[in-house]
């Protein structure tokens, strides 16, 4: 016998998230993670934050020879996904905190702001202590709590 696990959010998913080809939340996410994201979600991350596939990398704290296993594999490693997932679920956040306006976000998540220390938001996806600072920033923005 098998078990339906109900994931309210699998039908659900905003077009950035289908877009990329990645569950925003639940079980299919987690799946997906263990499993590795595709290179192509890097690629399309990319693409959509303007920032080249080296300096993402970067970011995302990959070496370049390991991107160019990555690119040949297909996949990331879960620790690798994790943080992609974390700069995808950065830059949604950027657009919906701009109502949708991507060109706005991408400025925003690439720019040192003083809400954290001045740094760029970009630059904090490394570790989750950084990430949730940024993440409690656009929270704080979207509620118009400025201190």
């Amino acid at each position: 016998m098998t078990t339906a696990v109900f994931d309210p959010v699998a039908k659900s998913d905003s077009p950035f998230w289908q877009e990329i080809g990645v569950a925003s939340r639940g079980p299919r996410l987690y799946a997906q993670i263990e499993k590795g994201l595709p290179f192509k979600t890097f690629k399309t991350l990319s693409t959509m934050t303007g920032i080249n596939q080296q300096d993402l990398s970067e970011i995302v704290a990959i070496a370049s020879a390991t991107l160019q296993r990555r690119n040949k594999a297909g996949r990331f490693s879960k620790d690798e996904s994790d943080r992609i997932y974390r700069l995808a679920h950065l830059l949604d956040s950027a657009i919906e905190l701009f109502e949708g306006d991507r060109d706005a976000a991408k400025r925003w998540i690439s720019k040192p702001i003083r809400g954290l220390g001045g740094a760029r938001p970009v630059d904090m996806i490394g570790t989750y202590a950084q990430s949730e600072a940024v993440f409690d920033l656009i929270g704080r923005l979207e509620h118009g709590v400025f201190s």
